[in-house]
């Protein structure tokens, strides 16, 4: 057996699968030792094993709270290699596709809200707010009947109220989407964030839920 070290390049040799899931051969896949313990070693994936690496590892790893970034293996599963980039262009993948996955260990909620992230012309908050601005425009049924289920400190709608929702006004950096809404007889601009949908059933529900999800956790 090589003599294995902290930071030394290795790459998974033929017939090994995945330890955690064995669905996925992984002969081949390389990385970098950071980690050497009693009978095993951890693995850091070089950026070129994470380029290819099969979007289903990375959701199932998400799905069952694993790290699909490192993996732990025997010593007699890997062999030397050449290392193929640097520790930037490690961090710089990893970043990307953190962004693209990041929701989609919660479920269903958060494969939904991954889709629209990932629809967005950038990683940045103004191009998510106008993606999310977009599918909402696009999925809504209006007008549809909601109430306020935040707190507001002041202003003429409080928390409990009863709004009509006719439609989507703008988004905005600090609040986020606003919409176009009825308090009886008079019209009022009001973030969607703090609303919900008297019908707890239907589609708009559960997109306005997944819009809330992503905007206080984002």
């Amino acid at each position: 057996m090589v003599k294995l070290k902290i930071g030394q390049s290795v790459k998974v040799k033929k017939g090994i699968l995945c330890p955690d899931d064995p669905e996925f051969d992984i002969c081949g896949w390389q990385g970098r030792i950071s980690e050497i313990n009693e009978e095993t070693v951890g693995i850091t994936w070089d950026s070129v094993t994470l380029h290819e690496m099969p979007e289903l590892y990375i959701e199932k790893s998400e799905d069952d709270g694993l790290d699909w970034t490192t993996i732990y293996l025997s010593f007699d599963d890997v062999e030397s290699a050449e290392p193929r980039d640097s520790k930037s262009d490690v961090d710089k993948i990893q970043d990307s596709l953190e962004d693209r996955f990041m929701w989609t260990g919660m479920g269903e909620e958060g494969k939904r809200i991954q889709t629209v992230v990932n629809s967005a012309k950038s990683n940045s908050e103004i191009d998510i707010l106008d993606a999310w601005e977009k599918h909402l425009k696009e999925y809504l049924k209006f007008p549809f009947e909601a109430f306020v289920d935040e707190f507001q400190s002041r202003g003429p709608i409080n928390q409990g109220d009863k709004l009509k929702i006719h439609d989507i006004e703008m988004s905005d950096d600090l609040y986020g989407i606003i919409v176009k809404c009825r308090k009886g007889r008079k019209q009022y601009h009001f973030p969607l964030v703090d609303l919900a949908a008297i019908d707890k059933k239907s589609d708009n529900a559960r997109n306005i839920k997944d819009y809330r999800t992503w905007f206080s956790n984002r």
